[in-house]
């Protein structure tokens, strides 16, 4: 039987990183963890649009340090740095209305992701904002893999939507692919999303692949 793993698990220390960095005694694990759950929760609701790639949060004893990736920072930042106050206030009180107690110091940072077009989560969203806006879903599949294909380093790129498409009263599975893939070998940098877009007839179901190389260790071995 075939096992289906996550590119992004399937790569951790080889070339990944958690997204969520701290350590816990067994007894403050599950406070710590719901937190976490609640935070990406109502980040990932709020800030819907933003063209956001990856929340990540480090935790110590003192602090508690929010790192929102996007490709539009201008979009969260605000002016004068408006909107990260007014998004840090609503999340600790959004963690207080919940009764989730968290460190004294709380930092956000909000950092701009170079190449958009060649991160999955980013591609996902695009496709999900242009099928939301009515495009037809053929050309909206066409027209981002080209996108993402002209980006240098990119190796590769799959794009999978599943559900009623184009009104269909029947839920179908449609994909388009370019280059290779290689989801088993673990130096491959590949980037994985899912994501939805919310129509009117049902959501439709949005997967990305994105192969970026091989990445080499390049320290010297003495």
């Amino acid at each position: 039987m075939s096992k289906i793993v996550h590119p992004y698990a399937h790569r951790l220390v080889i070339l990944r990183d958690w997204k969520s960095r701290w350590f816990a005694d067994p007894k403050k694990f599950k406070g710590f963890l719901e937190a976490d759950v609640v935070l990406r929760e109502f980040l990932e609701k709020r800030l819907r649009g933003s063209y956001i790639s990856s929340i990540e949060v480090e935790r110590s004893q003192k602090s508690y340090r929010i790192i929102i990736r996007t490709s539009r920072p201008g979009m969260v930042i605000g002016r004068q740095g408006e909107g990260s106050i007014k998004l840090k206030a609503d999340i600790l009180r959004e963690m207080k209305k919940r009764g989730i107690a968290l460190p004294a110091e709380v930092k956000l940072d909000i950092l701009e992701v170079e190449s958009p077009e060649a991160d999955a989560a980013i591609v996902g969203y695009m496709v999900a904002e242009a099928l939301e806006k009515r495009m037809t879903f053929r050309r909206v599949l066409k027209m981002t893999i080209e996108k993402t294909m002209a980006v240098r380093g990119v190796s590769g790129a799959r794009i999978v939507l599943s559900g009623r498409l184009g009104g269909a009263e029947i839920a179908r599975t449609e994909e388009i692919k370019r280059g290779s893939i290689p989801l088993q070998t673990f130096r491959a940098d590949v980037d994985f999303a899912r994501e939805k877009a919310h129509l009117p007839y049902g959501d439709v179901g949005i997967k990305v692949w994105i192969y970026r190389g091989q990445v080499f260790d390049k320290k010297d071995k003495k």
